[in-house]
């Protein structure tokens, strides 16, 4: 069965990227994994485009992701999120369902 992946694309400003670095890792990361039931989770910044942070929770299957990824799960993590960062970051979220994997 293919995996899913619930994204969330953060644009931060850069006078609070290191303060977001430093709560996503040891605060949001770890209460949304357990929040979501996910297997796994990534954080990532890009190097293309200045201040975009991305995480990503990895699930067994679509199923799985809706189960974990719901109203219930999600509102304290949205107000908790809008509370420590009223101001200098906004952000996206999207569900990936994966359609194929290779490995070389």
């Amino acid at each position: 069965m293919p995996r899913a992946f619930f994204v969330v694309r953060a644009v931060v400003e850069e006078r609070l990227r290191e303060k977001f670095d430093h709560w996503y890792a040891t605060d949001h990361l770890p209460s949304a994994m357990a929040a979501f039931k996910a297997e796994k989770a990534w954080r990532f910044w890009s190097t293309v485009e200045a201040g975009v942070h991305y995480a990503a929770y990895q699930f067994a299957d679509l199923g799985k992701l809706e189960a974990g990824v719901n109203p219930q799960s999600l509102k304290p993590l949205i107000a908790d999120f809008d509370k420590t960062w009223p101001a200098g970051v906004t952000r996206t979220r999207d569900i990936l369902n994966m359609v194929e994997e290779r490995s070389a």
